[in-house]
């Protein structure tokens, strides 16, 4: 087997695949070369190569998101490190393990007028577990015959060990993105067929957190006694909850569980949308609502209708349950239990007692009248976004995967009980339109499951380069809602709303289709423009899996403001 024969580029792989680390996105460039020379020599590493860095880091977002496992970046020196950021930063929120790994100049070649050189040192340090900056190394040691030298020399490279250890640990432990910056010097491109480097090894470490009794029994104490028990649970990956533990939950008469489109959870008894049941209530209705204790799972949550309810109704206590971090969403957190969910269930079900209240029955009664006025507007609702997204949600087949684009596509998945068998994930960390493409790519290319993402038309052509790809799935299926717009902005207030200002520079109007896109890069390309091609489009959507196929249905631009408002006020 070939090596680099640089010793730090041996040092990162090595202790990359001891680590369990096995897959790579690797954007072509030149000061990068050792490290693309040693991954891709190394046979138990799948190395994938992506130009675009952007890019490169949502698909590798993406893997990561379905292994539950890190996934190294690699790229050149200068500005393609940049162009990470948008990826780490949602990483960094949502949770997901991602290792980049830039190529540098040596620190006396930064700033001297040298090309693809920019400061890289902790260009990521707001939105990163950990940056390793290791040290530039000449020659392997025993090349080296002054021992001075030689003693430096070991000393760097002790110092890169620890680095790199510290890093990689810590995306394995904390579930996030970290940061290896390795200066290199010339030359780039010489391979040995023998191993020289041995580095140290240290690794990763979990600590179980608990809950003591002492710490337990105050709050336990206020959960048995309360009638009013709200839980909320936002964005999770599929399975993180045990279904006999969100049992507990979903049949105690005293709380009312409202779950999201992202949640992966369910139980008849749980309120599968929130706006419909917040986005039609009074101030007499919120009094009734607001709950005395909430209790949240999961990360970042979609409605806005719920933050404004619990933020203007506070309950009188707000415990969140997460073993890393504890968001004040609602400006009324006292207490974070660092444990995972189960876990926290586990002992809520040793010592939960049950207490007489019809706070639950009261709002399910609610949520089966508004499930009716539900379906009798969408029965006499004219072709809009509305009614798209109420056919393509229910063709997505069961037991696959179904990525949302954010904005608009989100917000409106949240309005439809989605299929149960699905697992559904959303950007949700930073809510960006820039990568959903390409995550969702990235997780049709790690997946044995099929993939489905469904997206609006700016976010769609903003991440259009996603689809320059040598490894997607033949199966991969996109559907495209095109209203020629940012439609999102016109349902947000504002009073100029027909003007070639907002039209430009908040709707930014258009008149592009996907159609050559798909020409260029071997995808089956289908379009509905109204109710009935939609519904003949759907019948080839499936059955069509010899290469990815994108369908792209086209509404009415100016419209879909008025049919969701008139929504609410007609389920009210």
């Amino acid at each position: 087997m070939m090596h680099s024969k640089i010793p730090v580029a041996q040092s990162i792989v090595h202790l990359c695949v001891s680590k369990g680390i096995d897959t790579v996105i690797i954007s072509p460039g030149s000061r990068n070369a050792p490290l693309i020379i040693e991954f891709t020599k190394t046979p138990t590493i799948k190395a994938y190569s992506i130009v675009d860095e952007r890019c490169a880091a949502f698909v590798g977002l993406g893997i990561a998101q379905q292994t539950r496992k890190p996934v190294a970046l690699v790229c050149t020196s200068g500005s393609a490190l940049l162009n990470y950021y948008p990826a780490i930063s949602e990483a960094f929120y949502s949770d997901i393990p991602l290792v980049v790994i830039s190529a540098d100049r040596p620190v006396e070649r930064i700033d001297i007028g040298d090309g693809q050189t920019i400061r890289q040192k902790n260009v990521f340090e707001n939105h990163i577990l950990y940056s390793a900056n290791l040290y530039s190394e000449l020659v392997p040691t025993d090349e080296v015959t002054d021992q001075k030298v030689a003693q430096k020399i070991k000393e760097s490279q002790r110092h890169n060990d620890q680095e790199i250890n510290k890093a990689l640990n810590l995306a394995i432990e904390y579930s996030g993105p970290v940061h290896i910056n390795v200066p290199f010097y010339e030359p780039l491109y010489e391979m040995t067929d023998t191993p020289i480097s041995k580095p140290i090894e240290v690794r990763p470490h979990h600590i179980d957190q608990e809950i003591s009794i002492e710490e337990f029994q105050p709050f336990i104490k206020d959960w048995n006694t309360a009638k009013r028990k709200m839980v909320i649970i936002g964005v999770q990956a599929p399975k993180m909850m045990e279904q006999h533990l969100l049992d507990i939950l979903g049949n105690d008469a005293s709380v009312v569980v409202f779950t999201e489109t992202t949640s992966n959870v369910s139980h008849p008894n749980f309120f599968t949308r929130i706006d419909n049941i917040i986005g039609s209530l009074d101030d007499a209705g919120f009094k009734e609502l607001q709950p005395e204790i909430l209790l949240t799972f999961g990360g970042m949550v979609v409605s806005k209708k719920i933050k404004s309810f619990l933020r203007n109704y506070q309950p009188k206590q707000h415990w969140h349950v997460d073993s890393k971090k504890a968001y004040d969403t609602y400006f009324c957190l006292n207490k974070h239990f660092e444990v995972n969910a189960s876990y926290f269930l586990k002992k809520l079900k040793e010592s939960a007692k049950t207490v007489s209240s019809n706070y639950q029955k009261q709002w399910l009664e609610i949520r089966s009248k508004r499930d009716v006025l539900h379906k009798s507007y969408l029965s006499m609702m004219e072709w809009c976004d509305f009614k798209a997204f109420d056919y393509v949600l229910n063709v997505v087949p069961d037991h696959s995967i179904l990525h949302l684009g954010n904005s608009s596509t989100i917000r409106y998945a949240q309005l439809f009980d989605v299929n149960k068998t699905l697992d559904i994930y959303c950007n949700r960390g930073t809510s960006g339109i820039d990568g959903s493409t390409s995550t969702a790519i990235g997780a049709a290319m790690s997946s044995n499951k099929l993939v489905t993402f469904i997206t609006g038309d700016l976010s769609f052509f903003y991440d259009s380069n996603a689809l320059w790809n040598d490894y997607i799935p033949k199966d991969f299926k996109i559907i495209l809602i095109n209203n020629t717009g940012g439609g999102i902005f016109r349902i947000l207030p504002n009073k100029d709303k027909d003007t070639k200002n907002f039209d430009t520079f908040f709707e930014t109007t258009h008149n592009l289709t996907a159609k050559h896109l798909c020409e260029m890069y071997g995808f089956k390309y289908l379009k509905a423009e109204n109710e009935e091609e939609c519904i003949i489009a759907k019948e080839q959507l499936y059955a069509l899996n010899n290469q990815p196929l994108l369908l792209e249905v086209f509404t009415p631009r100016k419209i879909n403001d008025k049919v969701l408002s008139n929504y609410f006020k007609f389920i009210k």
